[in-house]
């Protein structure tokens, strides 16, 4: 399916995805006159920018521990050195997830690797995101890979492989 990612605050770097590629980019108007009929219109208050790259994934989801929102009375809210939690791989599993669904909703796209514990290689792995450098450019034919930015630099939706995988509410 054709979706056409329309960036309001810059027409000029509109992206039409086409399954998991990017099929075109550039003005608004122009994509929208040759496939507009075809293509499902998504408008974003922001800016599409490539995904960003998180050089730091490694240390995030194998050393610390992203707590489940129903231990937030226990643990709270943000992440605690895993040391300090009993970790088993259902533990590690969950924390990978919820640590990647943190990531996306920052406009993470790839992230630096490898990953040594299965649960969060795993977690990784299901998640789409890129394990390397994110694309610096949005091109035809390439994963369709980006962020959308607010005017303030703050993420508005991640999309992974043509995926809208986060979408701030």
């Amino acid at each position: 399916m054709l979706t056409l990612h329309r960036p309001l605050a810059d027409e000029a770097r509109s992206v039409l995805v086409d399954g998991g590629r990017i099929l075109a980019a550039g003005p608004y108007a122009e994509l929208h006159a040759a496939h507009g009929e075809r293509a499902r219109v998504r408008e974003w208050n922001g800016t599409v920018a490539p995904g960003r790259y998180e050089p730091e994934a490694v240390r995030l989801l194998e050393t610390l521990y992203w707590p489940d929102p129903r231990e937030a009375d226990a643990l709270g809210a943000e992440p605690l050195p895993a040391a300090s939690v009993s970790m088993t791989d259902t533990r590690w599993g969950g924390s990978a997830r919820r640590g990647l669904q943190r990531m996306l909703g920052r406009g993470v796209t790839a992230v630096a690797g490898p990953f040594t514990r299965p649960p969060v290689r795993t977690a990784v792995q299901r998640s789409g995101v890129l394990v390397g450098p994110a694309p610096a450019v949005l091109v035809p034919e390439a994963r369709a890979d980006f962020t959308v930015l607010a005017v303030d630099g703050s993420c508005l939706a991640t999309v992974v492989g043509g995926r809208l995988v986060y979408r701030r509410a």
